[in-house]
């Protein structure tokens, strides 16, 4: 029986998109790669919490991006800047606006120590700096947006994905709606004072991605089942989505379904995972930004 891995994600350094495995080995992904594999026999476990197993060894669904049971869900969310768990963290904070796609703009926080990493992470088109400061300043200045401006702090990627096909073909035409978006941003009143704002420099990640020269995703892979198999050639990448082009076209695989599994060499060429096809309005706007 071939070696079995276990995938603990998709990780973005300086030279682009690494898949990571379970005892610290490496893969890079270049485009063109071919990326196959297929999940063995058996259940999906969960992967446990701030680096420890899961005490249950419990099995989770085929369709979790989390790939953790309910209580070591709980436990990782509980020590999550994103839960206000650490509001005592001396680390200075940057609040940006990240642009996904047409009418998805979102606002958010990132340790200035990460740099940009945090905006690769999430699949952000392009983005701008908005300030840095204290973590509690950069939450209140968050937060601020979100109810001023009906800016939201998430975004499914469902979304990202599906208006990733629709991308403006220049950077200034990506980068026109997160413009908006700050200069309503810099002229309200409340910021903190302990806040330095920084000025608009949209940072465009569209060739970091391959998107530039990628043909367009039909649907995205919605979950691995047991025995299940999928390859194709890697043709670009977004936060923890891989654009692979297999016999049927181009389909979205979110690396985070694949943590958890057993997973094998595959001979086959096909795709055996269930698929959803992208289903976009022409006119996708998001609810309430303007």
């Amino acid at each position: 029986m071939a070696q079995a891995w276990k995938c603990s994600g998709l990780r973005w350094s300086a030279q682009g998109p690494v898949l990571a495995w379970d005892g610290g080995r490496l893969s890079p992904l270049s485009w063109g790669k071919r990326v196959s594999f297929a999940a063995a026999a058996g259940v999906r476990s969960c992967v446990g919490a701030r680096g420890y197993p899961c005490p249950l060894r419990a099995g989770v669904s085929g369709r979790s991006a989390g790939a953790r049971c309910e209580e070591c869900a709980r436990l990782d969310r509980a020590h999550s800047v994103a839960a206000d768990g650490i509001a005592d963290d001396p680390r200075p904070y940057h609040v940006y606006l990240a642009w996904f796609g047409p009418g998805l703009v979102k606002v958010g926080i990132t340790a200035v120590g990460r740099g940009s990493a945090r905006l690769l992470e999430q699949g952000a088109v392009c983005f701008t700096w908005l300030g840095a400061g204290p973590l509690m300043a950069a939450r209140r200045t968050e937060e601020l947006l979100r109810a001023a401006l009906r800016v939201p702090d998430r975004i499914p990627y469902a979304e990202k994905r599906a208006v990733r096909a629709a991308l403006p073909e220049k950077e200034e035409e990506r980068a026109a709606e997160l413009s908006v978006v700050y200069e309503k941003a810099v002229q309200l009143g409340g910021w903190p004072e302990t806040l330095t704002r920084e000025p608009f420099r949209s940072v465009d990640h569209v060739r970091a991605f391959g998107l530039a020269d990628a043909p367009a995703a039909l649907g995205e892979v919605r979950e691995l089942v047991a025995g299940g198999s999928l390859s194709g050639e890697l043709v670009a990448a977004a936060g923890p989505d891989l654009h692979l082009a297999a016999q049927d076209g181009v389909v979205v695989l979110d690396t985070r379904l694949m943590r958890g599994w057993d997973l094998v060499p595959s001979a086959s060429g096909e795709i055996a995972f269930p698929v959803r096809h992208f289903e976009v309005p022409a006119a996708h706007r998001q609810d309430g930004l303007f």
